[in-house]
């Protein structure tokens, strides 16, 4: 197992580019893609390339918001100390790795922005704190437990066709999580994969007298002496006083809960607009001082650099693949060779091959759940395992598509290339635990 990943690392650091490299080259691959197969004339591509490229701007603004202020949740006073409790009991470098993996996965069964950044920050206080883990091993670890969103509570696909009147409700109907991600399949595939992943990924460590990379112990000090820098400008003055007023905090955040409870008592429904109105107020509660927040909200806005630049990209390249025709072609060379035991199999491997070009399942079901949905309902298979199936696609690509690790490498100050040969085997092993869930699924229904 060492030798493999030795192997995929040395060939990721020798080939794999920066995340804006590969997003610009999943672009140009894109447009020879509907040129070549779909027969587009490049004037056609780029018109829907530069049409398409801002329309996802509000989804990639709630996207930096979950995460920057997943940021401040993670790193708030309460949070830390039980993340400093959690690691004060961790001695050894394979429990560091079991460690940040559960954290993660569990972070992000819960929600996947909290669990993204948390997962991260964890991994880094196990880096420092435990001698002898290989930095760039836990740094993946903990990322690796972000592919549990797709089977949790904010998976976006079986969250948003359980809600009434959502896009496709005249299509498919309204399918109810007890169907989706709280039937016992998928809760016995969360089971194996949060059990099983910590376990792969504690193998992967190098052995002793192989080369382990730490953590540089100085990683935050710029960040420290900045803030240390801040606090000496203080002064006792009345901004001041209003700047770091509790009183001030509390009256605005319980008004913030106030509308939540008033929202759900009223019969609203729980969107990512609610989510991050909700990360956003209980931080400013759990920060307790308007300073402390924002000085917070600072430090993860740090983490969205790559998020902000490269989604329109993304974007970008749904466009194309939405007008050229792309993403039917694609699922149509799957859906051809189906039964209807088999469709959820061949909703799941085209969905990974579709998410290295459409990174969001929002998005990604967008174009590609209407198609499956109609083959569903032609071959007779349940359209909840074709729809949970498409979910879990996307969440497996994920380990090696470069976008969501953006915030991990932000906080770890390590390049894509470092960690991505470990991911390329996590992968794998998630892969085969989805592939079995789903044909198993599948098979025992119809």
């Amino acid at each position: 197992m060492n030798r493999l990943a030795s192997f995929f690392t040395e060939l990721m650091r020798k080939y794999l580019p920066d995340p804006f490299v590969f997003a610009i080259g999943l672009t140009l691959l894109t447009v020879l893609l509907a040129m070549g197969i779909e027969g587009q004339s490049l004037s056609a591509i780029t018109t829907a390339w530069g049409k398409g490229f801002w329309s996802l701007l509000a989804f990639t603004t709630q996207m930096a918001v979950i995460l920057a202020m997943g940021y401040v949740l993670a790193t708030a006073p309460l949070t830390d100390r039980l993340l400093d409790r959690i690691v004060s009991h961790v001695h050894r470098p394979r429990t560091a790795i079991i460690v940040a993996t559960l954290v993660g996965g569990i972070g992000s069964y819960l929600n996947w922005g909290f669990g993204l950044v948390i997962g991260g920050i964890v991994a880094k206080k196990l880096a420092l704190k435990v001698k002898g883990v290989h930095y760039p091993l836990i740094i993946a670890a903990a990322y690796s437990g972000f592919t549990m969103y797709g089977l949790g509570l904010s998976a976006s696909i079986p969250v948003l066709i359980a809600t009434p009147n959502h896009p496709t409700a005249a299509q498919m109907g309204i399918v109810p999580l007890t169907e989706t991600i709280f039937s016992a399949p998928m809760l016995l595939t969360s089971l194996v994969i949060i059990v099983t992943l910590p376990l792969l990924n504690a193998w992967l460590h190098p052995r002793q007298g192989e080369k382990v990379v730490e953590v540089d112990p100085a990683i935050d000090r710029d960040a420290a002496a900045a803030n240390a820098g801040e606090d000496l400008l203080e002064k006792n003055t009345i901004a001041s006083r209003l700047n770091n007023s509790r009183i001030l905090s509390l009256l605005i955040g319980l008004m913030g809960v106030g509308y939540v409870v008033l929202h759900f008592s009223n019969g609203g429904a729980l969107d990512l607009n609610l989510i991050n109105f909700i990360i956003l107020f209980l931080g400013i509660l759990l920060l307790g001082t308007p300073a402390a927040y924002v000085a917070k909200l600072t430090e993860g806005i740090k983490t969205i650099s790559g998020i902000i630049l490269q989604y329109p990209f993304y974007a970008g390249i749904m466009a194309i693949m939405a007008a050229s025709g792309l993403v039917t072609t694609i699922s149509k060379v799957f859906v051809d060779v189906a039964t209807p035991a088999t469709l959820p199999f061949w909703g799941l491997v085209s969905s990974f091959v579709i998410n290295f070009f459409a990174p969001s399942a929002g998005g990604h079901w967008v174009i590609q759940g209407p198609f499956m949905i109609d083959a569903a309902k032609e071959i007779g298979s349940a359209i909840n395992q074709t729809s949970m199936a498409v979910m879990l696609g996307n969440a497996w690509n994920d380990l090696v598509q470069p976008f969501w690790i953006l915030p991990a490498l932000a906080l770890s100050k390590l390049k894509l290339r470092d960690v991505m040969g470990y991911t390329v085997i996590m992968m794998l092993w998630v892969g085969l635990i989805h592939i079995t869930a789903v044909l198993a699924w599948g098979y025992a229904t119809h």
